[in-house]
């Protein structure tokens, strides 16, 4: 491994890097979305089946003791129901942006990473054949042991740099459409609350 290191060049440290770090984030962004954590489905039953029995302060305070984003949204609303409805929505949505902004923390960085491995792969693969024509203008084309440092040098960054990107991409999408879903249901749990407050305060009318 130290070999093929050695062989592809100074390139091949920052596109290892960037793996390492890919790698990190991958799978932090794993933990963090993680279903239960988003979206608790018996938090969520039991917050609604108590507005249905207008116990706001139960679901005040059941919000409160839960650490999950659908509950922030949800506390959010609960907390601003007596100043009217306009701003119940205006909270939800407020509240509901900055959760979603949080579940796509760090996302982009794979996309940054799957477009700059193959950039650094190029960059090497310039490298290589540089030293490559060097070694031709010195020792002739005669000589191929001169020139196999350069071209070994030229195709291991670029396969690397590629085996480094397409994964990359790959989770990255997979990252991207997972907190887009869980972002949309929370968006969709939303709106269910606000329509059972507005029931509530029908109700009291």
């Amino acid at each position: 491994m130290i070999d093929f290191l050695v062989k592809g060049g100074i390139f091949m440290y920052p596109i290892i890097l960037c793996s390492i770090v890919a790698l990190a984030v991958f799978f932090e962004r794993l933990w963090v979305l993680r279903r239960k954590h988003i979206l608790p489905e018996e938090f969520i039953r039991n917050v609604k089946e108590m507005l249905q029995k207008q116990k706001i302060a139960e679901a005040v305070f059941l919000c409160q003791s839960d650490t999950s984003s659908i509950a922030k949204i949800f506390l959010a609303g609960l907390k601003s129901t007596q100043r009217g409805m306009w701003l119940v929505k205006e909270a939800i949505e407020e509240r509901g942006a900055r959760e979603a902004t949080i579940l796509e923390k760090n996302v982009a960085i794979l996309s940054t990473i799957s477009n700059l491995t193959p950039l650094l792969g190029l960059l090497g693969t310039v490298s290589g054949m540089i030293k490559t024509f060097n070694a031709i203008s010195i020792h002739g084309i005669g000589n191929p042991g001169p020139l196999a440092g350069g071209i070994a040098e030229a195709l291991i960054t670029t396969a690397t740099g590629l085996c480094v990107a397409i994964p990359t991409l790959v989770c990255y999408r997979f990252l991207k459409d997972k907190a887009g879903a869980l972002i949309f249901e929370m968006e969709e749990n939303s709106i269910r609350l606000v329509d059972l407050m507005e029931s509530y305060s029908q109700a009291e009318k």
